[in-house]
């Protein structure tokens, strides 16, 4: 494996981890705060909905495995 495909699992391991379903959801609420903040309107509350959200979500799927 070359060097640059290393770092590139790497930071792919870190990121995404064992929930993929989780950094998605991260990726989405970014998505909506960056369009709702190129808008005009007030996007601090996304992001901490969105941890709170995807938290429960993740605990959900951990209790059910």
């Amino acid at each position: 494996m070359s060097g640059l495909s290393a770092l590139l699992a790497g930071v792919w391991e870190f990121v995404v981890g064992d929930d993929w379903r989780t950094a998605a959801g991260v990726v989405v609420a970014l998505a909506a705060t960056a369009l709702l903040a190129g808008a005009g309107v007030a996007a601090w509350w996304v992001m901490p909905l969105a941890v709170l959200g995807l938290l429960g979500l993740s605990l959900r799927r951990a209790g059910d495995g």
